[in-house]
């Protein structure tokens, strides 16, 4: 298993790779919170999560919440097939900002 990590990619995206499971999604919130805050709009790519549960759809429904309240738009690019399975499931994806890269 691995770690979570956010982190901006040089062209205006916030990257998340590793891990997204309610073990790891919790060590992405502040790191999450500050970067998402000094952005006007917040494009997070999740092509690179390697695995998924329903902790990290949790935690994509709390980015947009945040989002909202700023006044701030959001998209989640690259969904990974497990998320967006859950996503469905829970009737999340009409919901949530996903957007294809």
């Amino acid at each position: 298993m691995s770690a979570a990590a956010i982190h901006p990619d040089g062209s205006g995206r916030l990257q998340v790779s590793g891990e997204l499971s309610l073990r790891t999604v919790p060590q992405l919130l502040a790191p999450a919170r500050e970067l998402i805050g000094s952005r006007e709009r917040i494009d997070i790519d999740l092509g690179g999560v390697s695995h998924a549960d329903s902790a990290g759809v949790a935690l994509l429904v709390e980015w947009m919440r945040e989002a909202r309240q700023a006044g701030k738009e959001i998209r989640f690019l690259n969904i990974p097939r497990q998320m967006l399975a859950i996503a469905r499931v829970s009737s999340l994806d009409g919901i949530l900002p996903l957007a294809r890269d």
